[in-house]
């Protein structure tokens, strides 16, 4: 199964885009919840650069830490879809 792991946030509507497309591809991920504060998010940031979420990590792809939802959603099609 992919190795897949999602930083996102509760209640994050760009975070809900892509558990939505990752769960209508059946993906399975790890998901890590990062801190409502911005300042606290320091391992998102060692993984992307930046503290906003999602972020997605797909060590079976070498991708490392891919930030915006559109481009998980295009990359995780692209990937992943049929």
């Amino acid at each position: 199964m992919a190795n897949l792991t999602l930083y996102e946030l509760e209640g994050c509507p760009y975070c809900a885009k892509v558990t939505n497309k990752l769960a209508e591809l059946g993906l399975e991920y790890d998901s890590i919840m990062v801190p409502r504060s911005h300042s606290e998010r320091t391992e998102v940031k060692e993984v992307s650069g930046q503290t906003g979420v999602p972020v997605l990590v797909d060590e079976e792809h070498d991708v490392e830490g891919m930030p915006e939802s559109d481009d998980i959603v295009a990359y995780l099609e692209e990937t992943y879809g049929n």
